[in-house]
């Protein structure tokens, strides 16, 4: 409320003033003419300018704790300096007059603030206890097992794969400790209405744009600085989401309190029920106009979607792969497709399954459950390879573009083929290390 209002300098006579400001806009002008102009002018005057015509930016100089201060200025659909943006130069001007007026008059304050804080017991964990009881013990048992706690390991678990898909979800939703995985929030830069606090540190939220960050996942606000010490527990929210597909797989599972993406499951399942026997499955094409009706029921309906209304299994088959190529990270990620490329070529099959199962360790929980299932899966449809005609080879040569995360710059895809097809193959092994 003390922070001095902006006051604009005009200029009425500029013929080259740009479209994208007004009468605050002086021309080509050096910084000690510009002094001169603000000189006697109050606390708060602003004037917009440019130092030389080869600058790329604009100017800023306005009147502050009675002196003259200049900032560099730039325009690309919205004003800005550093990471905030304004809609206009007046927002820009009042909400840089609060940030230095309150660096001058309130030091003391943000100082206390910053020593003092306890993030232990911040409202992050007091505000949001129910949310995140969960979460906490993941944390604990993170601290004493494998720092990926999310993986079911199945060694010990007798699955014949000929039997019907074998389904995580029964066994990791009953786990407390599994029903979410490890996710960070997705903090943008955000203009607030009203007052605001920090959910971490608990202090207001001052300025008029930009005053802070908030997660576009699960709606978590705090200052930009307390942003990069907010813990990975971001609880997505569904009403946040829409729909299912191009949605990161993470994010989708912790907004469903799932540990399989529920698209991937019914397809399966309606798969391994009436398609095992169809010839080409997932090679051969289903109707576009029906994969895209399936898709539009996905994320409309969610779990409630009938897919026994699609007498083409193809379509099923095709609406599977469609998710799975829109995940925003496939689920071989990008940085596990280096390891997986060098594990591949070992000299032999035996090294080439160790080191694949070392690779898997590297994919992110949430990754790394959803491949397993897929790849259960397709080792289930090879083995009727004599009825469908897909063998590990066909099935792994259409999934790889689909599953592995390849830079652009990379066409041959001989590698990614190979290892794929191998974990389809050596599924048991893999997995679970039958020998």
């Amino acid at each position: 409320m003390e922070a001095p209002l902006p006051k604009r300098v005009a200029c009425d006579n500029c013929p080259d003033r740009p479209e994208f400001y007004g009468k605050e806009y002086h021309g080509i002008m050096g910084h000690k003419e510009a002094t001169l102009l603000l000189e006697n002018e109050p606390n708060g005057a602003f004037l917009i300018r440019k130092g030389k015509q080869s600058n790329d930016f604009y100017t800023l100089t306005w009147r502050f704790n009675d002196k003259i201060h200049h900032y560099k200025l730039y325009y690309d659909g919205t004003h800005y300096l550093k990471e905030k943006r304004y809609d206009t130069v007046y927002d820009l001007v009042a909400d840089g007059l609060i940030a230095c007026h309150m660096e001058i008059k309130a030091h003391h304050i943000l100082e206390m603030i910053n020593s003092r804080t306890n993030y232990t017991e911040s409202p992050y964990v007091t505000l949001n206890r129910r949310k995140l009881n969960t979460l906490s013990k993941i944390q604990q048992a993170s601290n004493r097992s494998s720092p990926i706690i999310n993986r079911i390991d199945c060694k010990d678990i007798d699955i014949d794969p000929k039997k019907p898909p074998f389904n995580l979800t029964p066994m990791i939703e009953d786990n407390p400790l599994v029903i979410k995985y490890s996710k960070s929030h997705g903090f943008k830069v955000h203009t607030f209405k009203g007052l605001n606090w920090c959910e971490l540190c608990a202090n207001f939220l001052w300025g008029f744009t930009a005053q802070g960050v908030k997660c576009e996942d699960c709606g978590f606000i705090a200052h930009i600085k307390c942003s990069e010490r907010v813990p990975n527990q971001c609880v997505p929210d569904l009403k946040k989401l829409r729909g299912v597909f191009g949605i990161d797989l993470t994010t989708l599972l912790n907004a469903h309190s799932s540990t399989l993406p529920f698209v991937v499951r019914k397809c399966v399942n309606e798969i391994e029920n009436r398609g095992m026997d169809s010839e080409g499955i997932y090679r051969v094409s289903g109707f576009a106009d029906e994969i895209e009706a399936l898709k539009l029921a996905f994320d409309r309906d969610g779990e409630a979607t009938d897919l026994s209304v699609y007498s083409n299994i193809n379509v099923v088959a095709g609406t599977l792969k469609l998710y799975l190529r829109l995940l925003p990270v496939p689920l071989i990620t990008y940085e596990v497709h280096p390891v997986l490329v060098q594990a591949i070529q070992a000299k032999t099959t035996e090294q080439q399954t160790i080191m694949l199962r070392e690779c898997l360790d590297l994919l992110p929980p949430a990754h790394f459950n959803c491949l397993q299932y897929m790849v259960q899966h397709l080792h289930r449809v090879s083995l009727q390879a004599e009825v469908n005609k897909m063998s590990a080879h066909n099935l792994s040569t259409v999934f790889a573009p689909t599953l592995v995360a390849t830079p652009p710059a990379i066409t041959d895809l001989a590698f990614e083929i190979r290892a794929l097809q191998v974990l389809i193959e050596y599924c048991p092994q893999i997995y679970y290390g039958n020998q």
